[in-house]
């Protein structure tokens, strides 16, 4: 599987990517804004993440000029998937995962047929908050989830974006 945008290549990933994904994850800025990755992060941990996905998980690696930076992906449920993704932070504030993130979003919806997508961010994440705005996702409500990392529980702000969206924003170009 490969997705092409004007600078990033999204590809899937292989037990190799477990040493470059480690060392991006395993800073505190990322682990904390993610629900499942402890910090400190290994190599070990990540291999057995890539090696653990379920059918049901759809993880691409994104990769700009030959490196990975960061991951994206969704997890399904019936006609609905909910997104995923982190940048490593030396590729913050370049546009990379909006870049990465609407590619993914068009995938969902015009090659995988999902109806809505969901997504969230913890409420100290104005960056993600930012990224799913430029998105064309709506504000839906609250929840507290798990953060590994921070070994709590944090207040998270939810979102969706709906298939019709993009049928209507079609429209109306």
């Amino acid at each position: 599987m490969v997705i092409r945008t004007p600078r990033l290549l999204l590809r899937d990933l292989t037990p190799r990517d477990a040493r470059r994904i480690a060392m991006l994850a395993n800073d505190w800025d990322i682990a904390r804004m993610m629900g499942r990755i402890p910090h400190p992060y290994s190599e070990q941990q990540a291999l057995q993440w890539i090696t653990g996905l379920t059918d049901g998980e759809f993880v691409l690696g994104i990769v700009h000029n030959g490196d990975l930076i960061g991951l994206c992906g969704y997890t399904p449920e019936g006609d609905t998937a909910e997104i995923g993704y982190w940048i490593g932070k030396p590729w913050w504030g370049r546009g990379y995962a909006t870049e990465a993130v609407s590619a993914l979003i068009d995938f969902c919806f015009e090659k995988r047929g999902f109806k809505r997508l969901t997504c969230g961010h913890f409420v100290d994440n104005p960056a993600s908050a930012r990224v799913i705005a430029k998105l064309g996702f709506r504000f839906t409500g609250r929840e507290h989830l798990w953060c590994e990392a921070r070994q709590q529980v944090v207040e998270t702000l939810k979102y969706e974006r709906l298939r019709q969206d993009l049928v209507a924003e079609a429209k109306v170009s």
